[in-house]
């Protein structure tokens, strides 16, 4: 794969100079066209070898676009807070907007490569961040960013070369810094498993561009000219031509039965019991957050229901139980311009606590298969999709060790009415009822199809659904309660006991 960049291709300076205004204008009129439509980011990679011109490459093509519409991140050492939350957070967080370019050096191929060459872990941890970061790539993509992945190249004896000719001159020694010299010692394990990343992880949608390093008119004028081309192309189509025609239709029950008609409504608890069962599962969960243990995982807790079935005072009773520095609670509304600017998920990343810590989703992502599924807010393509990329995203997190709990509180239709009349006759709780509350509730036979799909598509064995039976709200509030406890529980039970085996393991080798 990196044969055809060691040629030794060259251009002259006379005609670098020629070319460089007409595509200097050329990448600005694109860019600020970018900017305008506001229709999708552009997200750079820069990967490849030491010294092979990466950062003089970018140095140049922000002087010849506009700077100020272009982010360079670079991920190196990670912070405390990186090393706090799921490895995607750092990346997630950084995403351009639609209408700008984001430039990332150091992204996730740096980190997966430079892993396996330095054998912190072995080929099969090295397919799943490639399975990963193709996951990845795809989701951005089907939500309309414009991604190019680039390798600059050296070969061998041009890697050296450069080295010989830089230690030989006292002007520029500097320029060598200690990775270039930790290169040069691992370039042959580097570019094998550069070029099995490479060819794993070059698809359509985000295809390599291996670009020859030596000279830099050369590898300067390719690249600007492989970012224009793509930018003109990306901009020429329309959102309906980026999307595809035929999405496979979702399979109805043939008895038109739901998990939902198997809930037994009728589950009550009366005063007493309830005040006595609250008190001790608030006391559990309040131990369990102050458990040394949960310095090693983060909890988030996601709330879903029917309009009025006690959402809020489920969550209350929560937030009774603990420390207000403990948790935070994370009300989900219609998305923000800046949120509409970003990938779908992006919003709910930035929000996913750090280890010892909890978040509250009052509302969630799963509001792209309920909510803008049944008010059409979003295509069927987006929100059949969805269950995948939600799937993988809560993959991620309990991968990471953070607990995720799942709650479909559900009522009945009579009682929802009732709820309903109750908050337009009681002053204090009319802010509770809207129009939009009575509008959804003529669609309740749609939302009750949305809910039964997603608990089907998105109950997991890593991520399961509870179905709260929340006609009775003293029910509803306790098994809330005691399902977290029982998933805190099993979470620190699980790694007790896999610390156990490592433990076991070390002390016989």
């Amino acid at each position: 794969m990196f044969e055809s960049a060691e040629i030794g291709h060259a251009i002259d300076k006379d005609t670098f100079e020629a070319e460089v205004p007409a595509l200097r204008e050329a990448l600005l009129e694109a860019q600020f066209e970018l900017q305008q439509q506001k229709r999708f980011p552009v997200i750079v990679l820069i990967n490849g070898i030491e010294g092979a011109g990466k950062g003089e490459t970018v140095k140049l093509l922000n002087e010849w676009m506009d700077p100020r519409l272009i982010e360079v991140r670079t991920f190196d050492q990670q912070s405390d807070e990186e090393l706090a939350h799921p490895p995607a957070w750092r990346y997630w967080r950084m995403l351009p907007a639609k209408g700008r370019m984001g430039v990332f050096f150091g992204n996730w191929y740096s980190q997966m490569l430079q892993g396996r060459v330095h054998g912190l872990f072995k080929d099969a941890v090295l397919d799943q961040a490639i399975a990963g970061a193709e996951r990845l790539e795809k989701m951005l993509c089907d939500e309309g960013a414009l991604i190019f992945k680039f390798w600059f190249h050296l070969s061998k004896k041009q890697m050296k070369a450069r080295l010989k000719a830089l230690q030989d001159d006292p002007l520029h020694s500097w320029r060598i810094s200690p990775l270039d010299w930790q290169q040069s010692q691992t370039y042959d394990t580097f570019v094998h498993f550069g070029e099995r990343v490479l060819r794993r992880t070059s698809r359509d949608y985000a295809p390599w561009h291996v670009i020859e390093g030596v000279d830099p008119h050369y590898r300067s004028l390719t690249v600007g000219k492989i970012l224009l081309e793509g930018l003109q192309a990306a901009l020429k189509k329309s959102r309906s031509q980026s999307s595809p025609g035929h999405v496979a239709p979702l399979p109805s029950a043939v008895d038109q039965m739901s998990l939902l008609d198997s809930l037994d409504m009728s589950l009550a608890l009366d005063k007493a019991d309830y005040e006595e069962q609250l008190i001790t599962e608030q006391a559990r969960l309040s131990g369990l957050m102050r458990d040394k243990r949960m310095r090693k995982h983060a909890l988030v807790a996601v709330f879903e229901g029917n309009d009025a079935a006690g959402k809020g005072g489920a969550i209350r009773r929560l937030a009774a139980a603990l420390d207000p520095r403990q948790y935070s609670i994370v009300p989900i509304a219609a998305p923000t311009e800046d949120e509409r600017a970003q990938p779908y998920l992006w919003r709910f990343w930035r929000q996913i606590p750090a280890r010892g810590k909890f978040t509250v989703f009052d509302r969630s992502w799963y509001g792209r298969v309920l909510v803008e599924r049944v008010e059409g807010f979003c295509s069927t393509d987006d929100w059949m999709r969805a269950y995948g990329e939600i799937n993988d995203f809560e993959e991620q997190l309990s991968d990471a060790g953070v607990i995720v709990v799942k709650f479909w509180l559900a009522i009945d239709k009579q009682t929802q009415l009732e709820r309903f009349q109750q908050r337009e006759d009681i002053p204090f709780k009319r802010f509770k009822i809207t129009e939009d509350d009575w509008r959804n509730r003529e669609k309740w036979d749609l939302y009750r199809t949305a809910v039964g799909d997603m608990v089907d598509r998105t109950s997991t064995e890593i991520s399961p659904w509870t179905l709260v039976e929340a006609n009775d709200k003293r029910w509803a509030r306790v098994k809330v309660l005691r399902t977290i406890n029982q998933a805190i529980e099993e979470a620190f039970a699980k790694r007790d006991k896999h610390e156990k085996k490592d433990r076991k393991n070390r002390k016989s080798k």
